[in-house]
C-alpha cells in the first residue's frame, strides 16, 4: 500500500471543509428566515383572532360552542 501524503490530507480536508461551512451557514440563515416568517405569521394571527372578536363584539354577535353564531339583536 502507497502511503498517505499528510499535506494531501490536509488540501483535501481543506477543500472539503470550505463548501461544507458554507452550506451550514446558508441553512442556518434560512432557518432563521423560516423562524422569524413564523414568528412574524403568529403575530399577525394573533392581531387577526384579536380583530375579529372586537369586530364581533361591536356587532352584537356572541360565538356559540359548535353551534351558529346568533347576534345579540336576534335572541328571544
Amino acid at each position: 500500500m502507497a502511503e498517505t501524503d499528510p499535506k494531501a490530507i490536509q488540501d483535501l480536508t481543506s477543500v472539503v471543509r470550505t463548501p461544507l461551512q458554507q452550506m451550514q451557514d446558508k441553512f442556518q440563515t434560512t432557518s432563521d428566515q423560516i423562524i422569524g416568517r413564523i414568528d412574524d405569521m403568529s403575530s399577525r394571527i394573533d392581531d387577526l383572532e384579536k380583530n375579529t372578536t372586537d369586530l364581533m363584539t361591536q356587532a352584537g354577535v356572541e360565538e356559540l360552542d359548535g353551534e351558529n353564531k346568533i347576534s345579540a339583536t336576534q335572541k328571544s
